[in-house]
């Protein structure tokens, strides 16, 4: 992506924007629909969704790109998930990302998500798809008549990843019984936050004092986990700590290693890849 893509939450100030993109948005995916986007849905879109649901877009640029509405209260990625009620994306954004970032975020949140949609719509259901959806049931819709397919998707894994590089090189370790590489860190223990979870991982597989307050959030990492069924990953990647490491393998870890790109690409988890390809696009590693 060329610039920087940005979620927060729904302003008021949005709603002329955000009516726009959706209108243009639904029309498109639902050119079945007589009447889409404007009329009677328009008016509740402005007065009863932006109003009631947990609202997200997603910007780029400055400009409002994308819409997400969430019928669930507060969440923290633990609770007992949420209906997404709406998703759209601007027809001259799409294929951009901002459809991804916001449910991906939304399952930050929530964890396992729902939505329907149209059985006609068959770019959604592919996109869906994709991104790890699975039919869960179909009805028809009363409005319109048309069938209905809900959709689900278990909540993410979520884990915390050190970055360390030597020379271009990013540290990796590996399990044993496992012949593939991950980043240093893993899962967290219930009440932890990332910070704690990381400096506790990397105390634990590599024999390291790393104090929560050296860490610096980078970015987050979605993808696929290794191993796990097509269950999704949530990744958040830091740096920060001591710099010249001497690493002593804890009884889980059976080596670590520096990798460049490509040695990543082959050695190394899925999500690895996308950490590599960030860090190439920081100017962090050679490409």
């Amino acid at each position: 992506m060329s610039s920087e893509m940005i979620i927060r939450r729904y302003r008021p100030s949005d709603q002329d924007v955000v009516t726009d993109l959706w209108s243009r948005a639904v029309r498109q995916a639902h050119p079945f629909l007589d009447g889409e986007g404007a009329g009677e849905r328009a008016r509740l879109l402005r007065e009863r969704y932006l109003v009631q649901a947990e609202n997200w877009v997603a910007e780029r640029e400055g400009s409002v790109i994308g819409l997400l509405g969430v019928l669930a209260g507060p969440g923290d990625g633990n609770g007992p998930g949420a209906e997404v009620g709406g998703l759209c994306v601007a027809p001259e954004a799409q294929g951009g990302g901002a459809g991804r970032e916001l449910l991906e975020h939304a399952a930050a949140r929530h964890g396992a998500l729902t939505l329907e949609v149209f059985e006609d719509n068959g770019r959604a259901r592919r996109f869906c798809a994709h991104l790890g959806f699975s039919e869960r049931g179909r009805r028809t819709d009363e409005e319109t008549g048309r069938p209905l397919i809900t959709l689900e998707r278990a909540a993410p894994l979520k884990s915390v990843g050190w970055l360390h590089l030597r020379e271009g090189r990013l540290l990796s370790v590996r399990t044993r019984g496992n012949d593939t590489f991950y980043l240093p860190g893993g899962k967290y223990e219930p009440g932890e936050t990332a910070r704690e979870a990381l400096s506790r991982e990397l105390g634990e597989e590599l024999g390291l004092v790393v104090p929560v307050e050296e860490l610096s959030e980078a970015f987050v990492i979605h993808d696929v986990a290794h191993g796990k069924n097509g269950r999704r990953l949530h990744m958040t990647c830091f740096t920060g700590g001591p710099q010249d490491i001497a690493p002593v393998p804890g009884r889980e870890i059976a080596e670590y290693a520096w990798f460049d790109r490509r040695e990543g690409r082959e050695r190394c988890a899925p999500a690895h890849a996308q950490v590599v390809d960030r860090l190439v696009a920081q100017g962090r590693m050679p490409g």
